[in-house]
């Protein structure tokens, strides 16, 4: 239990607890609102890995070699609740993901080619100034490693993927478009 301040004049209090932000999560997770679809076309042309099998080939060369030149899409979803914990300064987050690869064949198919687990620990850090409410999001780290589920490769004939690489590049990812996009969601907004 903790002791709320007094207020001598009109305000709005706000108070956060484990529990709230823990209940919000597991509610996310089992509507399965948690999950994403990334396509070739939707990354930006900046990003230095787009999603073909040529770009791929350096992660699983098979791939390349099976798959000429053929756009690939990435299903991004939680495998289990975040886990989050309120702190006076920030809210600290550790999210269980998993990534699962298909290449589109002309006919529109989908060939799975491969599935990791990725694990990342964020903080997100609410900022109040006068009228205006906002936040700022921050990737503290991916504690687990990249972990390849090798049965999918091995069943569509490919080599497990050079998973340091991969887990360099995710991490440079979501440095470089995942953490501003999500701060841009949360720059401040006017508080009537």
């Amino acid at each position: 239990p903790k002791a709320l301040p007094t207020a001598r004049e009109p305000m709005l209090l706000l108070a956060v607890t484990d529990f709230v932000a823990n209940s919000a999560a597991f509610t996310y997770f089992t509507a399965g609102v948690l999950h994403r679809n990334i396509s070739s076309g939707m990354l930006p042309q900046r990003f230095p890995l787009q999603l073909r099998t040529k770009n791929m080939g350096v992660f699983s060369p098979q791939l390349q070699e099976r798959y000429q030149d053929l756009p690939m899409e990435l299903h991004l979803w939680a495998r289990q609740q975040p886990l989050i914990s309120c702190h006076p300064d920030a809210l600290h987050g550790t999210l269980f993901g998993s990534a699962e690869a298909f290449v589109v064949l002309p006919n529109t198919t989908r060939v799975p080619v491969f599935l990791l687990n990725i694990d990342a620990n964020v903080t997100g850090k609410p900022t109040i100034t006068t009228n205006r409410l906002g936040g700022t999001v921050r990737l503290t780290g991916l504690p687990a490693p990249c972990i390849p589920l090798p049965a999918l490769c091995l069943a569509q004939g490919l080599s497990v993927p050079q998973v340091k690489r991969l887990e360099t590049l995710l991490k440079f990812g979501l440095w470089l478009f995942g953490v501003p996009r999500a701060n841009s969601e949360c720059r401040p907004h006017s508080v009537p």
